[in-house]
């Protein structure tokens, strides 16, 4: 059987290098451009959107766990 990480990282490779040569020139050089201050400011909002549903989550976890667990009685 192979490795799960050694196979993960072959798929990666091929996706990196499949995306690194498309070109829309057709010359093998594509200029990326430069990040535009509302792309940050998205990736930053998803960010903390990510973090806040986190933390409600954990904090959910967290109060479900500590409630102790009533012990069946005998009919």
């Amino acid at each position: 059987m192979q490795d799960p990480m050694s196979l993960m990282n072959g798929l990666l490779a091929v996706i990196a290098h499949v995306l690194g040569t498309r070109s829309d020139a057709g010359n093998g050089t594509r200029d990326h451009g430069a990040v535009s201050i509302e792309q940050v400011l998205w990736y930053a909002a998803a960010a903390i959107s990510v973090a806040v549903v986190a933390a409600i989550i954990w904090s959910q976890i967290r109060t479900t766990a500590s409630t102790p667990v009533q012990s069946p009685s005998a009919p």
